[in-house]
């Protein structure tokens, strides 16, 4: 090898890109799941009429008026 090939900066060698890649892809991997757990699978508000206890919903009844 010549002395050139030595003294490449730490940029131009393959071993530090290889290394970087791992932790950028599970990065990358966090942010899309974070967006989609966020936007996609975020708890709906629950409607008028409508109570949670818990993770059971329950749709209230209406008391109709005795004449």
């Amino acid at each position: 090898m010549s002395q050139h090939e030595k003294n490449k900066p730490w940029f131009k060698q393959l071993w530090p890109w290889l290394l970087i890649s791992g932790p950028a892809v599970a990065a990358i991997g966090c942010v899309i799941t974070i967006y989609l757990a966020v936007n996609l699978y975020a708890d709906k508000p629950v409607r008028d009429g409508v109570v949670k206890r818990g993770l059971k919903v329950e749709q209230l009844k209406v008391e109709q008026d005795r004449k």
